[in-house]
């Protein structure tokens, strides 16, 4: 089982969604941004590593949400560590993926979600809409 970690980036209602590459698994489908956790790593401190790596960003975690255990019919089985968080600092750069976009929490389901990431965005918008209740 791969340990990954991604953060549910949250700013002003918006949450930040990356699209996968050409030529990666699962290409051209929306993820939370994030990565595999390397030995001796915590899911948090992976999370804050692959953010920087990835999208020069830093981030101040709230919360974390469920872990997710996946097995793709083509692929490992992964066990998904999300995490809650606000853009702390840097400015956004695209590294690894096509695109990086800012939806709208009750836009999440427009996009075609890797498969690992759907229960993920069920309770981001449950938690979401609970604390706007």
């Amino acid at each position: 089982m791969i340990p990954v970690s991604c953060g549910v980036v949250l700013s002003d209602g918006f949450v930040l969604c990356a699209q996968r590459n050409h030529g990666q698994a699962h290409a051209l489908k929306w993820e939370f941004p994030g990565g595999k956790i390397e030995e001796g790593e915590s899911a948090e401190e992976a999370l804050r590593r692959e953010l920087l790596e990835e999208l020069n960003i830093t981030v101040k975690v709230i919360t974390s949400l469920k872990s997710v255990v996946h097995a793709y019919v083509d692929g490992p089985m992964v066990k998904l560590h999300p995490f809650v968080c606000l853009k702390d600092k840097g400015q956004l750069i695209v590294k690894e993926h096509r695109q990086i976009r800012w939806v709208k929490v009750e836009l999440l389901n427009n996009l075609n979600w890797v498969d690992a990431d759907l229960p993920v965005v069920k309770q981001v918008r449950e938690l979401l809409d609970a604390s706007n209740r």
